[in-house]
């Protein structure tokens, strides 16, 4: 299995350009047949973005949502029926040619003598011995069509469709400036929702337990002269209630920037709450290099919250954590096995994920199909 290996990864490429290929030429004959359909915005915005996840996943690279002008989409539809329909028949003819090669050993009998098939080298397949002749040359060609102008013809489209499918720069702009003002003022409400809660958490909490620590001081100071066991009483309950504002007002602290960072920095932190998880978690750490305090937090906060998730909702028996960071984008990572079907307004935490990245211009993509796996990536930019 092991020497098999190399020999899967170098025939990967030839064989997803030609699945690409295949499946180029079979949608830009569907969209030939169904081009009164697409006239409908919601029907080509969903085929034309269909076309752009199959692109990013040939080239490896992940596509986002935008919004695409319709100028452009009708580019890419004439686009799509021209080249796409060119670079995919010469898929066909490649994988049809070999299927013929291949068949025609063994079944050159149904060929007829007069008019007899001819393959790409035009060589005709007449009786056993010339159909067994004929193949290793034009199998010698097809294999090197496959492997060296397939691969080049399907990246090449590819990149040409996500080309001609990206918002232009006006567009970006405009949802650059739209996506700022939401975030703004979710952070803003977020902000300020933060600070109502400490505010609550010291006054409930903290305050009430200082005002009684007062108290029993008070307390003491009256019976200091007169009754000793009184203010010894006092003093130990003194103590224990500032033990107990101590431990609250920690926590208060913890809510704002958890001291685990400032001590173990994050990779140290991520680690201890893997360990804290409630499943075994694979942890996968790059080297990561400084990071800024903000999306330090943010980044603690997302894995806490989405290990807690996976604890509580998901029945998993194990989950994978995994944060690198690529240039000045930090991508955080978590999976589980459990049952999916995770959503924002299930109670999951997903949407205050979604503010707390949103707030620093990252973003966050949630794949949970109902069965599982759960997939959570956030992007950080740490520029």
């Amino acid at each position: 299995m092991a020497r098999s290996a190399p020999a899967i990864r170098a025939w990967a490429p030839p064989l997803r350009a030609t699945v690409y290929l295949l499946g180029e030429f079979g949608t830009a004959a569907m969209t030939l047949l169904s081009f009164v359909l697409l006239c409908h915005p919601g029907m080509r915005r969903s085929w034309a973005e269909w076309h752009r996840q199959r692109a990013g996943r040939l080239l490896g690279r992940p596509v986002r949502a935008q919004s695409i002008a319709l100028p452009r989409h009708l580019y890419w539809l004439a686009l799509h029926l021209t080249l796409g329909l060119s670079c995919g028949l010469a898929s066909v003819v490649c994988v049809g040619n070999a299927l013929l090669v291949a068949a025609a050993p063994l079944q050159w009998w149904a060929f007829p003598v007069q008019g007899s098939p001819n393959t790409v080298l035009d060589i005709p397949v007449v009786g056993r011995q010339g159909a067994i002749a004929g193949g290793p040359s034009v199998e010698t060609v097809l294999f090197a069509v496959g492997c060296l102008a397939l691969p080049v013809l399907a990246t090449g489209y590819a990149r040409l469709t996500l080309t001609v499918l990206a918002s232009s720069r006006t567009q970006l702009l405009a949802d650059r400036v739209a996506t700022l003002s939401r975030t703004r003022s979710d952070a803003l409400e977020a902000h300020g929702a933060e600070l109502r809660r400490i505010e609550r958490d010291l006054h409930d909490g903290t305050q009430a337990r200082l005002v009684a620590v007062a108290m029993r001081l008070a307390m003491a100071r009256r019976c200091l002269d007169h009754d000793l066991v009184t203010v010894a009483r006092m003093l130990r309950e003194a103590t224990d209630v500032t033990e107990e504002a101590m431990v609250e007002l920690r926590e208060v602290l913890r809510g704002i920037y958890p001291p685990i960072l400032a001590d173990r920095g994050l990779q140290g932190a991520l680690r201890t709450v893997a360990a804290r998880g409630g499943v075994p978690v694979s942890i996968d750490l790059g080297e990561l290099h400084r990071i800024p305090a903000a999306i330090e937090a943010v980044a603690y906060f997302v894995v806490t919250e989405a290990l807690t998730n996976v604890a509580k909702h998901s029945r998993a028996t194990e989950a994978g954590l995994s944060v690198r960071r690529v240039e000045d984008m930090l991508t955080v990572v978590v999976t589980d096995n459990g049952v999916g079907g995770a959503r924002e307004n299930g109670g999951s935490g997903l949407a205050g994920l979604r503010g707390r990245a949103q707030a620093l211009d990252g973003c966050v993509t949630v794949v949970s199909p109902v069965g599982g796996p759960t997939t959570i990536t956030v992007e950080l930019p740490c520029g």
